[in-house]
C-alpha cells in the first residue's frame, strides 16, 4: 500500500514530506498536487456559483503544466527524503480537499499526509482549511504535520 502526500509547494508541504520520509523511509508514496481551473475560480468568486467546465482553455493548460512540474518537484523532495515517490497532478472536482480524499480512496492509500497550511483570517473561518477538511472527511488515517517554526 501507498501513502498519499498532498503537495502545494509551500514550506508546510515540504515539512510534511520531510517528516514522512523521516518516519517512513522506503515507503511507496504518491505526491499529489491539486489545481483549480480558471473558470471554476472565477465562478466561485462571483456569487458563489459553481459551473462544470469540460474543456481546458489556454490559461488552464499553462496552469496544468506548471502544476505537473510542481508535483514532480514534490516527488523529487520525497525521494530525497527517503521515500519511493511518484508525482501525480489532478484538477479538483469540487474542492482541493475532496480531490485529495478521492485520490486517496482511488489508490487505497494507507495514510494521507498533509501540512497545516491554513488560509488564515476571515477566509479560514468561511472556508476552513484543506487539512482540516481532509482530516474530517477521509475514511482512512490522516497525518497533519505542523508548520515548521519560523526564526524571527
Amino acid at each position: 500500500m501507498t501513502i498519499l502526500i498532498a503537495y502545494d509547494g509551500s514550506d508546510d508541504a515540504k515539512a510534511a514530506i520531510a517528516f514522512a520520509g523521516k518516519i517512513m523511509p522506503g515507503e511507496s508514496a504518491v505526491v499529489l498536487t491539486v489545481w483549480e481551473r480558471v473558470a471554476m475560480t472565477s465562478a466561485r468568486a462571483s456569487a458563489g456559483l459553481m459551473m462544470p467546465v469540460d474543456q481546458l482553455g489556454e490559461e488552464d493548460k499553462a496552469i496544468e503544466e506548471a502544476m505537473k512540474e510542481l508535483a514532480q518537484k514534490g516527488a523529487n523532495l520525497a525521494n530525497q527524503a527517503g521515500l519511493d515517490a511518484t508525482p501525480r497532478c489532478d484538477v479538483d472536482s469540487l474542492a482541493v480537499w475532496s480531490t485529495i480524499v478521492d485520490v486517496a480512496n482511488e489508490i487505497d492509500a494507507k495514510l494521507i499526509v498533509t501540512g497545516t497550511r491554513g488560509l488564515g483570517g476571515v477566509r479560514s473561518l468561511l472556508l476552513g482549511s484543506t487539512s482540516d477538511r481532509v482530516l474530517h472527511h477521509a475514511h482512512r488515517p490522516v497525518m497533519v504535520v505542523p508548520a515548521p517554526e519560523q526564526n524571527t
